[in-house]
């Protein structure tokens, strides 16, 4: 009995993985081996930065939010911690774009829960 291959198939695999690593730089675009190596690196970077995203705004929300309290002479653990007490329910990225953007808006907030 002949040798099945499937050669339809490992055309269009190979054809995929390519097509991804269009724009890579040197053998890395058009040489299936290295590509494929390359691209299941990049599609690993690409996961975890989405996680990594959301840490880094979430720090600088935090530094933004701590930076406008100070001006008001509260730290950043006691200006959440009294808008938990007092029931504010905004969140950090609600609360930075206050601070950044209309800082009036934000110094009654902090005048409020004092």
């Amino acid at each position: 009995m002949p040798r099945s291959v499937n050669s339809a198939a490992s055309k269009a695999r190979r054809k995929r993985i390519l097509k991804q690593a269009k724009g890579f730089y040197g053998k890395r675009k058009n040489v299936y081996t290295v590509a494929k190596n390359v691209l299941e690196k990049g599609l690993q970077y690409r996961y975890v930065g989405r996680k990594l995203k959301k840490r880094e705004y979430r720090a600088l929300w935090i530094t933004r939010i701590n930076a406008a309290v100070r001006e008001e002479g509260l730290t950043y653990s006691e200006f959440i911690n009294l808008l938990k007490v007092k029931g504010v329910e905004l969140d950090r990225k609600v609360l930075a774009d206050l601070a950044m953007n209309e800082p009036e808006s934000f110094k009654k907030l902090v005048a409020s829960v004092k």
